[in-house]
């Protein structure tokens, strides 16, 4: 079941209660637990090694705070979304660092022409009638589920409770409208 929570997340939070209430020698169980999960994670999230790392020793760190770990539930979601903000937040500051003085931006300003501005609103307009074209080709129950999914970020639950449908349906009909679309778009 989709709300259930499984059996490793059930071990965490007996894991971090205890820690909670002092046994510090849980915390290292509680890291070999999610470890390996989130450094694949990461891995997917980038190529860089030594920073996935990093931010999983960070996320980990911010853990031993006790008063952060106080409204925790479900373990495996709260470790996945801590450590994709901690790499966001990485790759943010790494965009912003930069060799170059800031003097040195100060007399640039690009100029877009009414030509540039032109054509790329005329490419945006034609992926949108593109997109709508594929999306035409769906069943209504397909389109609407992947509305509800992908362009209102609706999660599957909310999503059965809108079309009155059971998890695994929702689910399949997502799949196999975009396996549609994808064959539709080749």
């Amino acid at each position: 079941m989709a709300n259930s929570i499984s059996d490793q997340d059930r071990t965490a939070c007996e894991l971090l209660n205890a820690y909670r209430k002092g046994d510090d020698g849980v915390f290292s169980q509680l890291y070999n637990l999610y470890a390996r999960m989130l450094l694949n994670y990461g891995s997917c999230l980038t190529s860089d090694k030594e920073l996935v790392k990093d931010c999983v020793q960070d996320v980990f760190v911010h853990m031993l705070d006790r008063q952060n770990s106080r409204y925790v539930n479900r373990m495996s979601s709260y470790l996945i979304i801590s450590l994709r903000n901690r790499l966001l937040d990485e790759f943010r500051r790494n965009t912003h660092n930069t060799e170059t003085p800031a003097e040195n931006y100060s007399n640039l300003r690009t100029e877009v022409s009414v030509e540039q501005t032109y054509l790329s609103e005329e490419i945006n307009n034609l992926n949108i009638s593109r997109v709508n074209a594929l999306l035409e080709q769906l069943t209504p129950r397909q389109r609407g589920a992947i509305h509800l999914y992908y362009i209102e970020q609706r999660k599957y639950e909310e999503i059965c409770e809108l079309m009155n449908l059971n998890y695994h349906s929702v689910r399949n009909l997502v799949h196999r409208g975009m396996l549609k679309l994808r064959m539709l778009a080749c």
